[in-house]
């Protein structure tokens, strides 16, 4: 049985509460549907450059882009492993979308596979490991870590997996995933892929947890700017089995919800740079559509013509603008077309 060290510090409670007035703060906000798409792409982009870039992918994120973009058929496995880890992202994404994302060793296995796949022999490939592995310093090429002989993986996993299970509705979600992330990073059930995989997953279990804001945010953008500090809080040093049973997880807990907090914070400022832009300030005419249909709950064109002098066409192009920006959505067809503010 997994039975984590931690404690709720004053500054880990301040961090649950600031992430849950800033998502609420978020959620609540009405923003432009090609703004939202635009910052989930945007958002994808920095996660598979981040992630990978922790892990020593040289590509800057300029060249990420032109990758996502582009996507060539012939290309090295520094690109390779940028559209890998995207491709499983949009995955997950679809089915955080659909509700069917079940947290479990096979999920975890087919995140490692489309991480790795092409990278590495395929017979590691999907499979938690069935061979030793050591965790050396990227500096001096030393063995830092000694994680858990293979013969123990699978039921160290199978032990994780059943703790999220019992302590979904009854651990706060940021504290459970954060458990998660670190502890599938202490076991390292995989050849190759652990760190990416360990991300990626979080990402999920988050999501499937109710706190789906993150596809805004890259919190893998927050441990690369320091990836140092970032492998002292997530990771440990020495051997596992004569560390296992004394590793506080306190440190790392108020680290990990302190970058979402700093990712949250970004975000929103983008997002509230990106709304006051000219191209989509609302004008009064705006204004007036919104406002009667917030009084009548709807509102027709020839509602809208008693209500301004502008031309038919230019009336049409008023509420194509609302419905662009998702403010506002479109019902019944001919004389029957009306508008009604957009529901969620």
């Amino acid at each position: 049985m997994f039975e984590p060290i931690f404690k709720i510090t004053d500054l880990l409670l301040s961090n649950i509460k600031k992430i849950a007035v800033l998502t609420a703060e978020l959620n609540s906000r009405s923003f432009p549907k090609t703004v939202l798409a635009s910052f989930e792409k945007k958002a994808n982009a920095i996660s598979a450059h981040t992630s990978t870039s922790i892990e020593g992918n040289p590509l800057p994120l300029t060249e990420v882009k032109k990758l996502l973009k582009s996507r060539p058929e012939n290309i090295r496995d520094t690109e390779r492993e940028v559209l890998n880890y995207n491709r499983i992202l949009e995955k997950l994404n679809t089915k955080i979308e659909l509700g069917s994302i079940k947290i479990d060793i096979p999920l975890i296995c087919d995140v490692q596979q489309e991480v790795t796949v092409d990278l590495i022999e395929k017979f590691r490939c999907g499979k938690l490991r069935t061979e030793p592995v050591f965790v050396n310093d990227p500096q001096s090429g030393k063995t830092v870590y000694w994680p858990p002989d293979h013969q123990d993986v699978p039921k160290l996993m199978d032990a994780l997996i059943q703790f999220v299970k019992e302590k979904r509705g009854h651990f706060e979600p940021l504290i459970l995933a954060g458990l998660f992330h670190k502890e599938f990073v202490i076991i390292h059930p995989f050849m190759d892929g652990n760190g990416r995989t360990a991300r990626l997953v979080t990402k999920a279990l988050l999501a499937d947890m109710g706190l789906n804001t993150f596809n805004l945010f890259s919190f893998e953008n927050y441990y690369n700017k320091n990836v140092a500090v970032y492998f002292q809080n997530v990771g440990t040093f020495g051997n596992y089995y004569e560390l296992s049973d004394n590793i506080d997880f306190t440190p790392w807990l108020e680290y990990f919800t302190g970058g979402i907090i700093d990712e949250l914070l970004r975000v929103k400022k983008e997002l509230e740079t990106e709304i006051s832009s000219p191209a989509l300030l609302l004008q009064a005419h705006h204004k007036k559509i919104l406002n009667f249909i917030k009084n009548n709950g709807f509102i027709t064109d020839h509602d809208y013509s008693k209500l301004t002098n502008r031309a038919k066409a230019t009336r049409a192009l008023d509420f194509k603008k609302l419905l662009d920006m998702g403010l506002i959505e479109r019902f019944g067809k001919g004389k029957l077309t009306h508008y009604k503010i957009k529901s969620g």
